[in-house]
């Protein structure tokens, strides 16, 4: 195992399992190869054998209810840095049996210290997640659950490993542009779905811009927004209250909303694991 990881040249990706269904797994797919891509590493195997091996996988768990987890190597080598001395690429996946379910009790976060990755490496999904442990561990000394990272020019970044998303007091949803952050299959989805609140006149506008620390400090919801979590509110930032220092209703909307797209959504989303009885 540790010829997987000695090189630092893998890239990984995860899809939760929730009531038997694999959620947005080919968005997760189709990131994780475009990874690969930025990585310089070469799939040992096609898409469609990728995807394939994933759902005989989840299949033989006889998993219901965790998360997929996968990665591309450029494989075992002779633990020197190049990936040159290594014959082939290789492919990893588990399935871990968790509970994934909605949060409806907020946390604090704290902006962290810790020197956010640069866009070249934010962008990509690989396992070099040092300054992300770093930052968690930053957050948990001050007693925060997690922390936010703010880029060069003062515009809000992600979090350790999910995304943020604000609401604004004029009921705006933005969430910071993904060109210098990884682009969360789960914000992306929410992104779509959270049209449905402005045509019920509950938001105002959904839309991705830069933001500064100033400006979603004093917006009036806040939340992270990650596969496993969907959605966790946000109810301080630095020991300031977001909003009113609750969890809003208009995040739990949001949350509501993607929750139904897990558990009842579209086909286009959710794959149906064919169990062996």
């Amino acid at each position: 195992m540790i010829t997987w990881f000695i090189e630092g040249t893998v890239v990984f990706d995860t899809a939760v399992i929730l009531d038997g269904y694999l959620y947005e797994l080919d968005a997760h797919l189709d990131r994780f190869l475009r990874s690969a891509s930025k990585a310089r590493i070469t799939s040992p195997f096609p898409r469609s054998t990728l995807r394939s091996i994933l759902l005989q996988l989840t299949v033989a768990s006889r998993c219901k209810e965790g998360t997929l987890r996968y990665w591309l190597s450029a494989g075992p080598g002779n633990f020197l840095l190049s990936p040159s001395g290594c014959p082939t690429s290789a492919f990893y996946a588990v399935v871990i049996d968790d509970v994934v379910s909605q949060h409806n009790d907020g946390v604090k976060v704290i902006t962290s210290t810790i020197p956010m990755k640069s866009p070249l490496f934010a962008t990509m999904k690989n396992v070099n997640y040092l300054p992300n442990v770093l930052s968690v561990m930053e957050a948990e000394d001050k007693g925060a659950f997690a922390s936010i990272w703010v880029d060069e020019e003062g515009f809000i970044a992600e979090g350790p490993n999910v995304n943020v998303a604000f609401i604004t007091n004029d009921k705006e949803l933005i969430l910071p542009s993904f060109d210098k952050i990884l682009s969360g299959c789960t914000a992306k989805r929410l992104l779509e779905l959270a049209p449905k609140l402005v045509e019920q006149g509950r938001l105002k506008s959904v839309k991705t811009a830069d933001l500064t620390v100033e400006e979603a400090k004093h917006s009036a919801e806040m939340m992270y927004i990650g596969s496993t979590l969907p959605i966790l509110p946000i109810i301080a930032w630095d020991e300031q209250p977001i909003g009113d220092g609750k969890v809003g209703d208009l995040t739990m909307a949001l949350s509501d909303l993607l929750w139904r797209d897990m558990v009842a959504g579209p086909n286009t989303q959710r794959l149906r694991v064919p169990y062996i009885n």
